[in-house]
């Protein structure tokens, strides 16, 4: 049963306007008076909530964007920095084409304006993809979380991570002022050399995807139009409902710090690296992936030849 509890402030409260008149020993009094008096008219404890606005308050506040914002020089674009055109052939019958097969998609880099493929292709660059639909709750353990309002399948683009844009020196004194005051949360993701997008102060709904040893997305490094983007792509397939969770492969800065994923075979802790057997599938692949490329394009079929 819900009660309402209903404080009166005593007359005695303005005894506050002339403190400044009256001897110590008497306003010592009268403080004892009015929190006497305020315990009385509060009378038995009463429980009560907080209202939904201050429940749901948040003190990370951000500016929302969607595209990178450069802090730093943005590296110059090169004509062999557009890609490689693909091989992939649209027709009247497809409504989509530059899939899994796509050469571009495989070396994880969008198709350039030059694609043949036009508005049916799907290797487009981040910006013009269509954004899942996820939402941030509040975890019990994790602070903020992101979860999928719809489902997602394996491979498929979810949202790409995007923030400042910023050198390493902006970036350690960023860190050293956010340890001196005591912040925790790092909203942190290295591009390439002297290059970090940092989400603190804007950013987008990726910036609160959580860490899991046993995670259902990751982080992939693309090459958009000649600009290295990052984005998450689904690793398995995602219901509606579920937590978004990645492997940060945490950089420790300062203490430990617990991980509270749940997942079996969990880590413990933020700052242990998995153990992940190196294997040269990976540089077979490229291999391949190398001479299907060369194979659909004189101009890299002569930069392969000439090189090891």
């Amino acid at each position: 049963m819900e009660r309402d509890c209903v404080v009166k402030i005593p007359s005695m409260v303005l005894v506050f306007l002339s403190i400044q008149h009256e001897k110590q020993n008497t306003v010592i009094y009268r403080l004892r008076t009015v929190f006497n008096q305020l315990v009385s008219d509060i009378g038995s404890p009463v429980d009560f909530e907080l209202p939904d606005s201050l429940n749901k308050w948040n003190s990370t506040s951000y500016t929302k964007i969607r595209r990178n914002v450069y802090l730093t020089k943005k590296v110059k674009r090169r004509l062999e920095d557009d890609g490689i055109f693909c091989s992939c052939c649209s027709s009247a019958e497809s409504s989509g084409v530059c899939g899994k097969d796509c050469l571009c998609g495989m070396l994880m880099s969008s198709c350039s304006s030059g694609c043949k493929c036009g508005i049916s292709c799907l290797n487009k660059p981040f910006h013009q993809r269509p954004v899942k639909k996820i939402k941030t709750v509040q975890t019990e353990k994790c602070g903020m979380g992101v979860v999928a309002e719809e489902d997602i399948n394996q491979g498929e683009f979810v949202i790409e991570y995007v923030g400042e844009v910023i050198d390493d020196k902006t970036c350690e004194e960023r860190l050293w002022k956010m340890k001196h005051r005591g912040e925790t949360n790092f909203y942190l993701c290295e591009i390439n050399r002297d290059m970090v997008i940092d989400a603190t102060y804007k950013g987008n709904k990726s910036r609160y995807i959580n860490h899991s040893c046993c995670p259902n997305t990751e982080m992939q490094k693309w090459m958009i139009d000649g600009e290295t983007r990052i984005a998450i792509f689904a690793t398995r397939d995602i219901k509606k409902g579920e937590h978004l969770t990645y492997d940060y492969k945490f950089v420790q800065f300062g203490a430990d710090q617990d991980c509270h994923c749940g997942a079996v075979g969990c880590r413990q802790k933020l700052g242990v690296k998995p153990n992940k057997p190196k294997t040269a599938s990976s540089d077979a692949a490229l291999q391949i992936i190398a001479r299907q490329v060369a194979a659909n394009s004189p101009k890299v079929k002569g930069l392969v030849s000439n090189k090891h």
